[in-house]
């Protein structure tokens, strides 16, 4: 399996742990800011948008603060100027990673996340470094016993999904985004529970990480988590089992 799922699943986990610092919400509203900011307050006209407050309530974002949220992106509401910004750098073992924020101070978080690289034993690189190695897709994985395989690809290449892989307990589902709402609306119609949903950087290739690397990659992609200003994390990793054995067993 590859490292956007391992990273996909860790994320959720440490969600339940960020909503209670407050972190998670703050990332949530930025997110719904940034895209009604660029494409209007109106879910249905906005799909960017439309993603953002399903995921914040999924994370269980209070109503009134979501709509608070769409009100300062659309400038309604006084709100924080945020912009953009795709950080891109190597972890340890060669690990391609690319960091998604919103940010009010690009020098500041810049020099953070710069710093987080150097101290986990990584290093940032330039503006499409890492880049060419990934492609946007819709992402949904399911647990293998929630569902038979054959009755899964019926369902998901009907609603247009890409591919369907069996990983480590699960399956991956990709698509290519214009699809990706169609299928979750086709899962969630058989009544299965994804564990992760969301657009995400698909890498076209792994790098396999011996132990000790996946260890500090791990520990990498912790700290670039919890920075304030980040809301992705991908990278192109697969995990050996005894890592994956510790991980399961957290």
């Amino acid at each position: 399996m590859s490292g956007h799922s391992h990273w996909a699943g860790i994320r959720r986990r440490k969600e339940v742990v960020d909503a209670k610092r407050g972190r998670l919400f703050s990332r949530l509203a930025k997110n719904i800011m940034s895209a009604a900011r660029t494409g209007g307050g109106d879910p249905d006209s906005n799909l960017t948008l439309r993603y953002a407050i399903e995921a914040a309530r999924a994370g269980n974002m209070p109503k009134d603060s979501i709509e608070r949220a769409i009100l300062k992106g659309t400038g309604q509401l006084p709100g924080t100027s945020l912009e953009e910004m795709t950080y891109e750098g190597y972890g340890p073992g060669g690990a391609a990673v690319m960091v998604e924020v919103l940010t009010d101070n690009r020098n500041r978080t810049a020099a953070e996340v710069r710093k987080l690289f150097d101290t986990h034993g990584g290093n940032l690189a330039g503006a499409g470094s890492v880049a060419w190695m990934f492609t946007k897709k819709g992402l949904i994985t399911i647990e293998q016993s929630a569902i038979d395989e054959d009755e899964l690809i019926e369902l998901a290449l009907e609603a247009g999904a890409d591919d369907v892989k069996p990983e480590g307990g699960i399956y991956e589902i990709t698509c290519a985004v214009e699809d990706f709402q169609a299928l979750r609306k086709a899962v969630a119609g058989r009544g299965l529970e994804p564990a992760v949903a969301e657009i995400s950087q698909i890498p076209h290739n792994t790098v396999k990480l011996d132990a000790s690397a996946s260890r500090k990659m791990l520990k990498l992609c912790d700290a670039l988590e919890d920075h304030e200003d980040v809301q992705h994390v991908y990278a192109n990793f697969d995990l050996p089992e005894q890592i994956m054995a510790e991980m399961a067993a957290d």
